[in-house]
């Protein structure tokens, strides 16, 4: 087959690409600009486009497909002449869904945890040496890219409430189509697509609609949203499978959960939120034919995805620790994690403002309380980021109103953030550094040598 990637530089579609032209197909593609890793990647496979910008001549009746990227827009001349001649045209979870339309599909959706449910499975399931398709949005250790597309009999992938692209409004996990749903969680986000409540839950309700005839749903049943959505489904026909927290103790600073014979299985992950993901991804790799023993002996090795609570730095007097959580959701979770885990230890939690819902003031209410069990409390956002946006200025003042903390610290300046940072005690201390972005281009080594960095250390080492 020959495919053409409109916006091949994505972080997700020059994997895609890169996939497809491991598995034998011919793939060309154009973006106006590429940036690292994707420019080194899609080099090294040999698709990196000879220059940048739209060439419509690379569109031709002999293209069996074009797939359209999120950086794509309707008057694209590469898209409009692909219109012309009346080619396929897929977006990036269509092309997905097309490509898998004779697997078993598994998609894990919800507002938070559907990365590491995801890579919970794939790493359960390359343990056990099973053969397997994926896609996923962050990096999973054991796997060195997000997106594989071979002949295999399943395909696991994480599901995005997200538009598919900008020329389809639809929820990226609708066109997925899965025969194993997973509800991780539900909670408002994305406020600039969904800008209520009720449109963001409605997303959920289709996406359960989805789910191919006589499929499974396991869904989170702690969470009353999910619960509820799921008793007002007229889907008769799933078969249902709630899961909640698991037994487990803690010592020492290592979680344990109890495995089906209530023997305790040491893990390097923790937090409740991590347990329930792990109850998901028992639940579905069991429908997958995973022993529990065998589901227990695999997932005592799993680490975690990339930036999901990963230790980036260890000291016999503290830790660093860094999240992808940037959702109220997501930052409680994380902050009530550490002070299970390490229930001796202050805990310094750091939260950049990056999203476009976290950097709206009518969404700052929505973080009320959510960083209360941390001893100090810090907040970042970049003016750039807001104009970035074309957000209206956010003050302080609304952030601490919004967090309800009276002694929430606000910064705007990374280097005001970095030498608050440099004068904490850091003695029996974890800091947490909390975002979906970079803290404005933050050095991460400087931030790792922290709790043993002198604090007379010169800006210039930043």
């Amino acid at each position: 087959m020959k495919i053409h990637f409109i916006a091949i530089g994505g972080s997700v579609m020059h994997q895609l690409a890169i996939a497809l032209k491991q598995k034998g197909y011919e793939v060309s593609g154009s973006d106006d600009e590429i940036f690292d890793p994707a420019r080194s990647n899609l080099l090294a496979a040999g698709i990196l486009p000879a220059q940048p910008g739209w060439f419509p001549e690379k569109i031709s009746p002999q293209l069996d497909a074009v797939v359209v990227g999120m950086h794509a827009r309707n008057d694209n001349p590469e898209l409009q002449k692909a219109k012309a001649l009346n080619l396929k045209i897929y977006s990036f979870p269509e092309f997905m869904a097309h490509e898998s339309c004779h697997k078993t599909r598994v998609v894990v959706g919800g507002s938070h945890g559907k990365t590491t449910i995801t890579g919970m499975i794939m790493h359960v399931l390359k343990a056990c040496g099973r053969t397997f398709d994926y896609l996923v949005g962050a990096a999973i250790p054991g796997f060195s890219q997000a997106v594989q597309l071979t002949d295999a009999p399943a395909i696991i992938c994480e599901g995005d409430e997200y538009p598919a692209s900008a020329l389809d409004p639809r929820p990226k996990f609708h066109l997925l189509k899965p025969h194993i749903a997973v509800i991780s969680g539900i909670s408002w986000d994305h406020i600039n697509v969904f800008p209520t409540w009720e449109q963001y839950l409605q997303q959920f309700a289709g996406f359960i609609e989805a789910i191919e005839p006589h499929g499974t749903l396991i869904y989170n049943q702690d969470d009353a949203t999910v619960r509820k959505l799921v008793q007002q489904s007229s889907r008769t026909d799933l078969q249902l499978i709630g899961y909640s927290l698991p037994r487990y103790t803690v010592e020492k600073g290592i979680t344990f959960v109890y495995d089906d014979q209530q023997r305790p299985v040491a893990l390097q992950i923790f937090g409740e939120h991590n347990l329930l993901n792990l109850q998901a991804a028992r639940q579905a790799c069991a429908l997958l034919g995973i022993s529990g023993a065998d589901f227990f002996q695999a997932i005592a090795s799993f680490t975690g995805a990339s930036r999901r609570l990963e230790l980036i730095a260890s000291y016999p007097h503290a830790a660093v620790y860094r999240d992808f959580a940037h959702a109220p959701s997501k930052v409680k979770a994380t902050i009530q994690a550490l002070r299970k885990q390490f229930p001796n230890r202050r805990l310094i939690a750091v939260l950049e403002l990056h999203t476009y819902s976290s950097l709206s003031a009518s969404f700052q209410t929505q973080y009320a309380g959510c960083m209360d069990e941390a001893a100090v409390a810090v907040v970042f956002y970049s003016p750039h980021a807001l104009a970035l946006k074309r957000l209206p200025e956010l003050t302080p003042d609304t952030i601490k109103q919004g967090f309800r903390r009276d002694d929430l610290h606000v910064f705007q300046n990374l280097d005001n953030l970095l030498s608050f940072l440099e004068q904490q005690d850091y003695r029996e201390t974890n800091l947490l550094l909390m975002s979906s972005g970079n803290f404005d281009g933050m050095d991460i080594e400087y931030i790792r040598n922290l709790p043993v960095r002198p604090s007379s250390s010169p800006a210039s080492t930043r």
